[in-house]
């Protein structure tokens, strides 16, 4: 009996487990030597963690537990976690429609890549990241591979667009804290957009590591540091949640204030594993930000719309399971907000269908098929087509 029944949900953020060799198909010796690298004493596990692990997955006793013990075993030791013949099993068990495939370790990695002076190693690690993501989801028509494309270079972020699409891939990802060394809405950047909205595949934010939007300083308190409540390699805690919302609030402000979404009208934005409770806000605060500045900037005046309904028509969010999801609906409109399961990340939790099902309870029937259903479908364009 799968774990989700009686109900169409495509589940807009899920991930990979990525083993020391996940690189050696598709990624350079440059590449393949860096990320094995990374693992060495990676969360204080035993150096034979990675290859004990995969060896329990081939154990029948393993295998009989799957569906049993689908939403209780998380990470590595998940389902399908990064063996790609698993991972349809664990669709079937889950009893999703489609998925959005996200790399783990590679993200931590692009995103410390993109805010460093390594452009170089920067789009060569994102290209072998795409070619092995897109391989992951290849044989299975419900999974759609997410392809991470720099923005450090403005001439290399066009060509990373124009690879990533041609190989397969069903969504670009972006950084979703400002680049380095300029604005996210770039005007040299409408290749990569252009590119995108063609190929009518959406753009997409994911959460990161709260460092790049908050100062180092905001964990030196003179207290003891708090533990990592997931186990990722940011330590990620209560104030690093309240710093969540900054980076796509600052990215999706310059991409609709400078008319980026105006000259795209059906380019798609998703803002995934980022939370939700700060929409309704930003929503307001962008249009007071219209009405204060429209008189003395030329840039507002051009847009066609309000930059609130921008995001209705464009944007599409994912609420955390422990967000009043509800509450967001009812303030920011049901055209916005997704259904997610973080599967199979720990922090996900063991029953985030349950959660949202709680939330949504009261909603009428459009709105609920919206959130599990047509507002991904809107969002992922080609991928239904």
């Amino acid at each position: 009996m799968p774990y989700i029944e009686n109900r169409i949900v495509h589940d807009a953020d899920a991930h990979t487990m990525e083993l020391p060799n996940w690189y050696d198909e598709f990624g350079t010796k440059r590449v393949q030597d860096a990320f094995r690298k990374r693992f060495e004493g990676n969360k204080g596990l035993a150096h034979t963690y990675f290859e004990d692990i995969a060896e329990v997955h081939k154990q029948k006793s393993y295998q009989d537990l799957n569906e049993k013990n689908l939403m209780i075993r998380k990470n590595y030791e998940a389902l399908g976690s990064f063996n790609k013949q698993d991972r349809s099993e664990a669709l079937d068990l889950l009893g999703i429609k489609s998925q959005l495939v996200f790399p783990t370790s590679p993200n931590v990695w692009l995103e410390s890549l993109e805010h460093s002076d390594e452009v170089e190693l920067l789009y060569e690690v994102a290209s072998a990241t795409n070619r092995t993501q897109i391989e992951f989801c290849s044989d299975d028509e419900r999974l759609f591979p997410v392809a991470y494309v720099p923005l450090a270079d403005l001439d290399k972020a066009n060509k990373a667009a124009i690879e990533a699409i041609k190989t397969g891939a069903k969504a670009l990802l972006i950084p979703w804290a400002c680049p380095k060394r300029h604005s996210t809405s770039h005007v040299d950047l409408d290749k990569v957009w252009a590119q995108a909205q063609e190929a009518e595949i959406p753009i997409l934010f994911h959460v990161g590591t709260a460092d790049y939007v908050m100062p180092k300083a905001h964990s030196i308190n003179g207290m003891p540091k708090v533990k990592d409540f997931h186990g990722g390699e940011e330590n990620f805690r209560s104030i690093s949640y309240m710093a969540i919302s900054s980076g796509p609030m600052q990215a999706l402000s310059l991409l609709i204030l400078d008319g980026v979404l105006d000259r795209f009208p059906s380019l798609m934005f998703g803002v995934i594993e980022l939370g939700s409770v700060w929409v309704p806000g930003f929503m307001r605060q962008l249009d007071s930000a219209y009405e204060a500045f429209a008189r003395h900037e030329e840039r507002l005046q051009e847009l066609s719309l309000k930059p609130s309904e921008y995001m209705s028509r464009q944007v599409r969010v994912t609420p955390y399971p422990t967000e009043p999801t509800d509450w967001v609906i009812e303030q920011a409109g049901s055209d916005i907000f997704m259904f997610s399961s973080d599967y199979p990340h720990l922090e996900g939790g063991r029953n985030p269908m349950g959660r949202f099902e709680k939330a949504t309870a009261h909603l009428n029937k459009i709105d609920q098929d919206k959130f599990y259903r047509r507002n991904f479908e809107e969002l992922m364009g080609s991928a239904f087509k």
